[in-house]
């Protein structure tokens, strides 16, 4: 079946790229950890979100031995006009080996923290919940010491669901609100909604409080400080531990155009409020944050090594 990009809304005109700024650099992938990651998930048949998304992390984090692993297919069953992930109506049936598969995958990677993300399946009943609780197990069985996150979507607000993801106990449970309210219906598509992201967070931490939560926003597409405070208010009501800031880019001239290249001061000063005055536990602030971010899953395995440990 034949796979289309997200398209904007008629009310948004499509506009040229912008000029990226020059605090906007990306290093081109390469060495050879990135070449054997890359040749491994071929050979597997994986998806990542780090291609699948054009991440600008993509050598970073790649030559750093991690991969963010796009479970169920790399077409989304949604139409985010933030998001060059490809979308389809009803895209393949998943691959029902693909946890194994994944989990022998990893195991020959010497790896010790592991992120897996997921794209909308709307046409599944469960929307792939089962699937992705299966990779969970399969990791955490093949290899015990491995520190699992989930990026998951969200599930329509499937109460259960959530608790078939969280019962498989990853270390931690994200998913991104990505905007402020008065965004979300221009951002992401008419499936998602600001509150629907809110419950889909506060159910998992409800059901286990251990669990980190986690969620990204992307800043440049007008938000306010006021929207944006209120958005942090409304995530520490429910419970989030961490939160990532990063600069919206805009993926081809048929998504959303940027509204503002923030500083690095600027993603600076934000971290450090949104620490300081809310509360969050983790903080990344930065032009090329993203939700999947090699120096916040540092800071999750230190932490959690130090859990296990006892140490304070």
């Amino acid at each position: 079946m034949a796979v289309q990009l997200a398209r904007q809304p008629k009310s948004l005109p499509t506009a040229r790229r912008r000029r990226l700024p020059s605090w906007i650099k990306t290093r081109l992938p390469a060495g050879d950890t990135y070449r054997q990651l890359k040749q491994t998930v071929k050979l597997k048949g994986l998806a990542t979100v780090c291609e699948e998304a054009r991440c600008p992390n993509i050598a970073e984090c790649w030559n750093g031995g991690t991969a963010t692993v796009m479970l169920l297919g790399d077409a989304c069953t949604r139409g985010c006009r933030f998001c060059a992930v490809q979308t389809a109506k009803v895209p393949p049936p998943p691959n029902p080996k693909e946890p194994d598969e994944l989990a022998h995958m990893i195991s020959g990677l010497g790896l010790t923290y592991v992120v897996l993300t997921m794209v909308d399946r709307d046409d599944l009943p469960d929307g792939g919940a089962r699937h992705v609780a299966a990779a969970v197990e399969a990791l955490r069985q093949r290899v015990p010491e491995l520190l699992v996150e989930v990026l998951v979507s969200d599930f329509r607000g499937n109460r259960d669901a959530i608790e078939t993801v969280v019962a498989a106990a990853p270390a931690v449970f994200a998913h991104n609100l990505e905007t402020v309210a008065s965004l979300t219906p221009t951002v992401r598509d008419p499936r998602c909604g600001y509150q629907q992201s809110l419950d889909v967070l506060a159910e998992a931490k409800r059901i286990r409080p251990q669990v980190f939560t986690k969620t990204s926003l992307m800043l440049g597409l007008g938000e306010t400080q006021a929207e944006l405070a209120t958005a942090l208010r409304d995530l520490r009501a429910v419970g989030v531990d961490m939160v990532t800031f990063g600069q919206y880019l805009q993926p081809s001239s048929k998504h959303l155009p940027v509204i503002e290249f923030l500083t690095p001061e600027r993603f600076t000063e934000l971290g450090d409020w949104a620490r300081d005055a809310f509360g969050f536990t983790y903080v990344a602030s930065g032009p090329m944050v993203r939700s999947s971010y090699r120096a916040g899953e540092l800071f999750v395995e230190k932490t959690l090594r130090q859990r296990q440990r006892g140490v304070s």
